[in-house]
């Protein structure tokens, strides 16, 4: 497991953009799989985007692609989240989580291991 910081959430208009970062604690960090999910109020944690320990393959949920980008610096221990374009349904606790180096890249929560305590993104109409 590794220990998650998020951050870079906040208010944004309509059609705005946002770079969400996730810092990890731990040398385990560049062999995990890593992931955000993001959570709306009264909502089910959901799924938004994945990336492969080595950054070579990503999975986005249908509704945030063409428009979210997630990356990773595994020498910086970090993930991001570039957002752009951003609708009001896109307002939502987002979360940074890891997993082990599954074969096949997983999109639920139970798949994930470790998890961040969350950054606010508002996006106002």
């Amino acid at each position: 497991q590794v220990q998650l910081v998020e951050s870079g959430g906040g208010l944004v208009q309509v059609g705005g953009s946002l770079r969400l970062s996730c810092a990890a604690s731990g040398r385990t960090f560049s062999s995990r799989h890593m992931a955000w999910f993001r959570q709306a109020p009264g909502k089910e944690r959901e799924f938004v985007a994945t990336i492969t320990s080595t950054g070579s393959n990503t999975i986005y949920v249908d509704s945030v692609k063409g428009r979210f980008t997630i990356s990773r610096d595994n020498a910086k221990n970090t993930v991001y989240l570039q957002m752009i374009s951003l609708k009001p349904e896109d307002t939502a606790v987002y979360y940074c989580a890891s997993s082990p180096p599954y074969k096949v890249v997983r999109t639920t929560t139970l798949d994930y291991d470790s998890w961040g305590q969350g950054t606010q993104v508002t996006v106002s109409s």
